[in-house]
């Protein structure tokens, strides 16, 4: 059986629920947060926070999983990067992949330690947000942009 259009899907749907949740707080929610009353800041905190803590993290573990299943059925491509590319930008595009997961669990640790302030969170969403529209691209031009 192949699994490649099932793994597919599935990291495209964790990568639609991620890259949106990102998106949503990096293009609308951050930029009226600071707007508003502190009172309503808290109880939209208190409401979406703990929502999203319960969404995103399985999101993202199912995008890694596919994402690893993925990419071993490119392995040849990986093993030699500059031979291809596909090759290359596939590279490019698993080297941005990591760094978002750094991302996510310095995030996680941070939180963990409450030392994770408002401004190291906003700096954070936003280059994750970067990485992700280059990941975007990247697994598009993957298939398309050939030397």
């Amino acid at each position: 059986m192949n699994l490649y259009p099932v793994l597919l899907i599935l990291h495209l749907l964790a990568a639609f629920l991620f890259v949106g949740t990102v998106t949503f707080e990096v293009l609308f929610l951050e930029p009226v947060h600071k707007r508003l009353p502190a009172d309503v800041r808290r109880a939209l905190g208190s409401q979406l926070g703990p929502r999203v803590r319960s969404v995103v993290p399985w999101s993202v573990l199912l995008l890694y999983v596919a994402g690893l299943g993925l990419a071993w059925q490119h392995r040849g491509a990986l093993a030699a990067p500059l031979a291809s590319s596909f090759g290359l930008l596939l590279s490019v595009k698993t080297a941005l992949a990591a760094s978002v997961l750094v991302h996510v669990a310095t995030a996680l640790i941070l939180a963990r330690r409450r030392r994770l302030t408002g401004a190291v969170q906003s700096r954070m969403h936003l280059s994750v947000f970067c990485h992700m529209v280059a990941i975007v691209v990247l697994a598009k031009a993957m298939f398309y942009l050939t030397w």
